[in-house]
């Protein structure tokens, strides 16, 4: 019997230890290199890295985790000047005080 609510608690820590969230991208972003186009995305965070996914497309990057001090009241995404493309900076997740800012990483799967 403990040994089956040892187990419950791992399977439920595992489980919370990536937040998932959702997200509308309105125009063409660039993360990484690569271009996310318009349309409904999962983002998967998970110890400093964010995972960006619709269907076969992702990309991964290495994200900061930040607090503010109060909830946004909805999701925003905001961008980096340059090269005339829509390079995804941070995102602040709605209902939340949570802010992602992006860095560098490596794309993973998927095509444009």
């Amino acid at each position: 019997m403990t040994k089956k609510i040892i187990l419950s608690f791992a399977t439920l820590a595992l489980a919370l230890s990536a937040e998932t969230h959702r997200l509308t991208l309105f125009q063409p972003t660039v993360l990484n290199g690569k271009e996310l186009k318009p349309g409904d995305y999962k983002v998967e965070v998970k110890d400093s890295k964010a995972i960006i996914s619709r269907g076969k497309d992702s990309v991964e990057s290495a994200v900061r985790v930040e607090s503010a001090d109060a909830k946004f009241s909805a999701t925003s995404v905001r961008y980096a000047n340059g090269d005339g493309k829509f390079n995804l900076k941070e995102i602040r997740l709605g209902g939340t005080k949570t802010k992602l800012v992006f860095g560098e990483a490596t794309n993973v799967g998927g095509s444009n």
